[in-house]
């Protein structure tokens, strides 16, 4: 699945698709681009809203396997995740098999991530995979593109 953000920053937009992921009784790893970005997504999940909370942890921490929701900047499936989240530069791979769901969370006002994404849909849809494109109305809501 890829996300397009045109009208929130992933700080705002990656909460709800986590709760969303909860909600089915997934766990979720989110692998970000460095460590500098996996701190501010942690400090992020912990104060986006005052109505809800998103167990979560960092990869390196002892709990981690535990974690319902993973933020780390390696490949591994520590926690033993469902779904995994792709933010900040990670990329698709080859080694992604195993998870129900990869969403691939772009910002759409990024020209070299939009190049990142395009490149990352092409490979998906040539490897065979059911891709879909997701694009934020000016609402904030997720609209299928694809």
């Amino acid at each position: 699945m890829f996300y397009q953000l045109l009208n929130q920053k992933l700080e705002r937009a990656l909460p709800l698709l986590l709760e969303k992921a909860r909600e089915r009784g997934w766990k979720a790893v989110v692998e970000v681009g460095n460590p500098e970005r996996q701190a501010a997504l942690d400090d992020a999940l912990w104060t986006y809203s005052d109505r809800s909370f998103l167990p979560h942890g960092i990869d390196g921490d002892a709990a981690a396997p535990h974690q319902p929701i993973l933020i780390t900047t390696t490949r591994e499936n520590r926690n033993g995740a469902e779904i995994r989240f792709l933010v900040d530069g990670a990329r698709l791979g080859d080694d992604l098999l195993g998870y129900s769901r990869i969403a691939l969370i772009f910002d759409g006002q990024d020209p070299v991530a939009l190049d990142a994404a395009r490149a990352d849909w092409k490979t998906a849809k040539t490897s065979g995979l059911a891709a879909t494109f997701w694009q934020q109305s000016p609402d904030g809501k997720w609209e299928k593109k694809a």
